[in-house]
């Protein structure tokens, strides 16, 4: 079935363009018709992140919800995955946290969980959609059914005790100088608190949102500033955070960046070392490195690839058994503790192993040579560039040129408008040029 709504993490555009009040309103209802099971008073729990078209989408969906007769909860900015962990410890029927993540602060995105803390099967999601586009006029709430709506408070201290019950309890993080950014985000104020707490000195940068500054040249898409002020402190560690607190970028003590390949091939090994692997082997994408597969296999721990998206990795995670998982870009995913990426609890699992070994990040967090990788994005306007004759041959060539001797991906990104070309090998100068082909192709198809 075409999906008109849902991408690959919920509901995601330019916000009052494709994100409008309109569509906030329906979607509230649809979800709240679809999750409304039994006589008992339904509960929906909303967080958000701090873009300014935050208040406008909340007051939409809280007229959706209860319209339908649901109560609404809401949280302020929190991280995504302290939706998801409060839908489920507070007994809610559905969760919907309101982001666009990594994204710049004009788009934004409604995301749904389930009662269980999960993000809906696709399925559900297709119900959803076709519940949008009904007239849904004869399926609303009498006047004396309507939901109410208010905030709660006290949900924040809530989700940083949970970040730190992750931990042993005898584990404190005293003698190291943390600098934590959180890209003016949903983690602004939990993350620097909870380091805190766990008796680290902190340094906290994007903690200052305006509506308009999330991600802007700061956090885990952008760690420049964090590099920077790492060395200007002399910090032990750095850690970058996304706009929803779902991924997590490490920088170590000389200011150099830590992707999520080494921080998965860390959290494997100290957890195969102390019998918390479920099974002998953790789940990646297709994108991560195959340096890590290498190092992995030497520790007698299989690598299990997905589609490049949280919800594949998650969904192979739950379907086999896996409590570990994750993609390069700092989504670290640890089912003993959460249903979704959560970059503050894998920051966590990095300091703990840095207290353990008394040694710097810079040597804990270098567990392999990562093979040389060439990762470009191409932007288009519309159309299938990847359908172009042109583009097919140049992916073709790339392939035999490559004869085996390393790894090509080209996909389109599923939350905007791009194509993305990734080349891994040994050789990094054929690697760029093959990569540098395709991307010349597609960009003439893109003209």
């Amino acid at each position: 079935m075409v999906r008109r709504y849902f991408g690959t993490d919920g509901i995601r555009g330019r916000a009052n363009g494709v994100i409008t009040p309109d569509l906030a309103l329906r979607v509230g209802q649809a979800a709240g018709l679809i999750f409304r099971r039994g006589e008992h008073r339904h509960r929906v729990l909303i967080g958000k992140d701090t873009r300014l078209s935050g208040y406008m989408i909340e007051t939409a969906l809280v007229a959706g919800f209860t319209s339908v007769g649901m109560d609404v909860l809401l949280t302020g900015p929190m991280p995504t995955p302290a939706v998801g962990m409060l839908t489920r410890s507070m007994r809610a029927d559905l969760g919907v946290m309101i982001s666009a993540s990594h994204n710049p602060y004009d788009d934004n995105g409604i995301k749904l969980f389930g009662p269980d803390g999960y993000k809906l099967s696709d399925e559900v999601e297709h119900k959803i959609e076709a519940l949008i586009d009904a007239d849904l006029v004869k399926k609303l709430a009498k006047s004396a059914d309507l939901g109410r709506a208010k905030r709660i408070d006290g949900v924040q201290d809530r989700y940083i005790e949970f970040a730190k019950r992750t931990l042993p309890k005898n584990l404190s993080l005293g003698g190291l100088r943390i600098v934590v950014d959180c890209a003016h985000g949903a983690g602004y104020r939990v993350a620097p608190e909870a380091l805190r707490e766990l008796d680290a000195e902190v340094i906290a940068i994007g903690v200052e949102p305006d509506g308009f500054n999330i991600n802007r040249e700061c956090g885990s898409t952008e760690p420049a500033a964090l590099c920077q002020k790492v060395k200007e402190m002399r910090a032990d560690i750095g850690i970058a955070l996304d706009g929803d607190g779902d991924r997590v970028i490490i920088v170590d003590e000389r200011g150099r960046v830590v992707d999520g390949d080494q921080v998965l091939a860390v959290i494997a090994e100290s957890w195969q070392a102390d019998g918390l692997l479920a099974k002998p082997g953790i789940v990646a994408t297709v994108m991560s490195n195959f340096g890590l597969e290498r190092y992995l296999q030497g520790l007698g721990i299989t690598l299990a690839r997905t589609p490049v998206g949280d919800r594949y990795v998650l969904e192979h995670m739950r379907e086999h058994g896996f409590n570990v998982g994750g993609e390069p870009s700092g989504h670290i995913i640890l089912t003993d503790h959460t249903t979704t990426g959560d970059g503050l609890l894998a920051a966590l699992q990095v300091l703990a192993v840095t207290q353990r070994r008394n040694e710097p990040v810079s040597k804990v967090c270098h567990r392999f040579d990562p093979l040389p990788q060439v990762l470009k994005n191409v932007r288009y306007k519309s159309g299938k560039p990847l359908e172009n004759a042109k583009v097919r041959s140049a992916i073709k060539d790339a392939e035999q040129r490559l004869n085996g001797q390393g790894r090509l991906i080209v996909r389109p990104s599923g939350t905007e408008p791009v194509i993305r070309v990734m080349g891994e090998g040994d050789d990094k100068g054929l690697i760029e040029e093959v990569v540098d082909g395709i991307v010349d192709a597609l960009n003439q198809a893109a003209a």
